[in-house]
């Protein structure tokens, strides 16, 4: 059988549980296309998988290959798929782990095409962020015109995608970032922008409708205090939200259910310049594991991306 390279995790800890191995190809399997990757997006579920942080909320069997997302090129299609074909460009979610291989075997439903228009890395920045942020952001219901939302970790891949749609719903938007980043925020359509190195976000935001906590830990135990009476806050970055949330408040932990019309939906935005997507670095296969640890320890503007082919 053949075998592809990939990214591995082989126990939790830190950068050094993760190495570049040689696995066994995968096949396409009923309602699966097996994909030819060509770019794939760094995110943070990358790291606190690999430090076992989230391993309650996404138990796993190691050895098990990270990436959560991918854009590339049909090679095989499964049995019973329909409207995808060999040589078709995509882009898509897995629905759980093993997008940092050359060769994926994905459920064909979670697919989209790519557009001519975008090139592969620009489509690896969307499936995950983009669909995460909607659907984070609705998920305690649709937003309103007038609603005060506050954004934790509005300069990353899902933050800044989440500003955009919070904008664009009429909201007024609050978000924090670091200084440095403050002007790209707030080009987003951020109403008002906390600069978290230099200021406190409670100083400036109050009676707050929803906030979407990208960020976890003690930023998520500080955003209560700005909540409106009937205010709720959707995280994705903390599982423990749900036995954490003090009496009388509403706390809701997010899982990205992947959606395909949607992702297509928002790939047109794009292209039309309707919603903006930010590449902030473009890595190697053998920088993968480094970046992962990046995405960790340095707050980033918009989205890296590993590129198969460099």
């Amino acid at each position: 059988m053949n075998n592809v390279r990939a990214l591995v995790l082989t126990e939790f800890g830190g950068p050094s549980a993760v190495k570049v191995s040689s696995v066994a190809a995968p096949t396409a399997g009923a309602g699966q296309v097996l994909v030819r990757v060509h770019a794939a997006g760094v995110n943070g579920l990358d790291w606190k998988v690999r430090e076992g942080y989230v391993r309650d909320a996404y138990p796993l069997q190691l050895p098990t290959v990270l990436g959560i997302e991918l854009a590339g090129v049909v090679e095989a299609v499964g049995p019973g798929v329909i409207g995808l074909r060999k040589g078709d460009r995509v882009m898509g979610p897995l629905g759980g782990m093993g997008a940092y291989a050359d060769l994926v075997a994905v459920n064909a439903a979670y697919l989209c095409l790519v557009p001519d228009s975008l090139d592969f890395v620009a489509a690896a920045a969307l499936p995950v962020a983009s669909v995460a942020a909607w659907q984070s952001l609705n998920l305690a219901g649709p937003i309103h015109a007038g609603q005060r939302i506050l954004i934790q970790g509005a300069s990353g891949g899902l933050g800044g995608f989440a500003v955009q749609f919070a904008h664009q719903g009429g909201a007024v938007v609050f978000a924090t970032a670091l200084s440095q980043h403050a002007d790209y925020v707030r080009s987003l359509g951020a109403d008002h922008v906390i600069a978290y190195d230099i200021e406190q976000f409670e100083a400036t935001a109050s009676d707050v409708d929803l906030v979407l906590d990208y960020v976890g830990g003690q930023v998520l135990n500080r955003s209560w205090s700005v909540l409106a009476d009937d205010g709720v806050i959707v995280s994705t970055a903390s599982p423990a939200i749900l036995a954490s949330t003090p009496a009388g408040r509403r706390g809701l932990w997010f899982v990205n259910t992947p959606q395909a019309a949607r992702l297509q939906a928002i790939a047109d935005d794009v292209t039309h310049g309707r919603l903006q997507s930010k590449v902030a670095a473009v890595v190697r296969f053998d920088e993968l594991a480094e970046a992962i640890e990046l995405n960790r320890t340095e707050p980033q503007v918009g989205k890296t991306i590993v590129d198969f082919s460099l």
